[in-house]
C-alpha cells in the first residue's frame, strides 16, 4: 500500500498534468479559431475564382484560341490525382477521408482502363498511398503551410503540376481536398482542373 507521501506526490502530479492539459486546450482553441477565420476569409475569393475560370473555359469552348491548360490535351487516357493532406496526424478523419477518396478514384480509373498517376501534397497522404500505389506516385510535396500557406508554396505546387502537363505526363488533372464546412465537418471534394470544366 502506498504511503501518504506517495499519494501526495501522485495527486500533485495529476494536478500538474491537468494544468498543462488546460493550457494546451486554450492554445488549440486559439489556433482553431485562427484557422477557421482564415478558411472563411478565403471562401469568397475561391468561389469567385471558380466562377471566373468556369466562365472563361465555357466562353473559349476548347477552341483553337483556348490556353492548353484550360482546353487540355483532348485525350482522356492518363489521369493525375493530386491528394492534398496534412503533414501530421491526430486530426481525425481529415487525412483518411482524402486517401480513401483517392484510392476509390484510382481503382475506378484503372477499372476503366485508364492510367493513373498520383501527386501527394502533404506527408500523411504520401505515407499511406506509396504502399498501395508505389509505381503511380510521381512526386510528393511536403512541409508546406507549417504556419500559413504562403503564395510561394502554392505556386510551387502549381509549377509542379504544370511541369508534368508540359512533359505530357497526364491528360486530366483532378485535385482531391477537404472543403471546409465547419471545425468538425469537411467535405472531401474532387475537382478537375485540367481541362477545366
Amino acid at each position: 500500500m502506498p504511503s501518504l507521501k506517495d499519494l501526495r506526490v501522485r495527486i500533485d502530479s495529476v494536478k500538474s498534468t491537468q494544468k498543462i492539459t488546460s493550457a494546451m486546450k486554450m492554445v488549440a482553441a486559439a489556433k482553431l479559431r485562427r484557422a477557421q477565420e482564415t478558411a472563411e476569409a478565403a471562401r469568397p475569393y475561391a468561389a469567385r475564382m471558380e466562377r471566373m475560370l468556369g466562365s472563361l473555359a465555357s466562353s473559349l469552348g476548347g477552341g483553337k484560341g483556348a490556353p492548353k491548360l484550360l482546353a487540355g490535351t483532348g485525350e482522356d487516357q492518363t489521369h493525375l490525382l493530386v491528394a492534398f493532406t496534412a503533414n501530421r496526424g491526430l486530426c481525425g478523419g481529415f487525412n483518411g477521408s482524402i486517401v480513401r477518396r483517392v484510392r476509390e478514384m484510382a481503382h475506378q480509373l484503372k477499372d476503366d482502363g485508364k492510367t493513373v498517376k498520383i501527386l501527394c501534397v502533404g506527408r500523411k497522404g504520401h505515407d499511406v498511398l506509396k504502399r498501395e500505389f508505389p509505381g503511380e506516385i510521381v512526386g510528393s510535396i511536403e512541409d508546406i503551410g507549417k504556419r500559413h500557406v504562403e503564395y510561394s508554396e502554392a505556386i510551387g505546387v502549381s509549377i509542379r503540376i504544370t511541369e508534368l502537363f508540359d512533359a505530357k505526363e497526364f491528360d486530366v488533372c483532378t485535385v482531391v481536398f477537404n472543403r471546409f464546412k465547419s471545425a468538425m465537418t469537411q467535405i472531401v471534394t474532387p475537382q478537375q482542373l485540367i481541362p477545366f470544366v
